[in-house]
């Protein structure tokens, strides 16, 4: 009996329907089946009352290329269970690239690591994330704005 495929989805298009990360400054660099990268650059917006690095900014760069990653199988998925490490604090100027990467997939779960590192490859925080796959396919609309590459 043959079984039945996703469709394909269009990363770029989920991406650019997310609002709040474009208005963070936050875009998606690659996308590929369970791998998504993403990255921002810090901006004095983004900065704490430390002066670093919002550690909110880098948990929802850490996110989005969870959330791509996870939806790219064409299949709408959330996240259920994440947990996230602080390594060391952010910079004015400093580029951070999300990398989320897909452990495990099941039917129903899948299972994600994500690493934020600074442009010259140091950690700045690592987070694995699971998420519940639903089972509907995404239905993309043509009318959102895409991100520039």
């Amino acid at each position: 009996m043959p079984t039945s495929r996703p469709p394909k989805v269009d990363v770029a298009a989920l991406a650019a329907r997310d609002a709040f990360c474009r208005d963070l400054g936050i875009e998606l660099v690659e996308a590929q089946l369970g791998r998504a990268v993403t990255r921002v650059r810090i901006e004095p917006r983004h900065l704490n009352f430390n002066g670093s690095g919002h550690g909110g900014l880098t948990f929802t760069l850490a996110d989005a290329a969870f959330g791509l990653a996870c939806n790219s199988h064409g299949m709408a998925a959330a996240g259920v269970d994440v947990h996230m490490i602080y390594n060391r604090a952010a910079r004015p100027g400093d580029v951070l690239i999300a990398t989320a990467v897909e452990i495990s997939r099941s039917a129903s779960l899948s299972h994600y690591r994500i690493d934020v590192a600074r442009a010259d490859g140091k950690l700045v925080a690592a987070m694995t994330g699971t998420a519940f796959t639903s089972g509907n396919p995404h239905e993309i609309k043509d009318d959102a704005p895409h991100q520039p590459s």
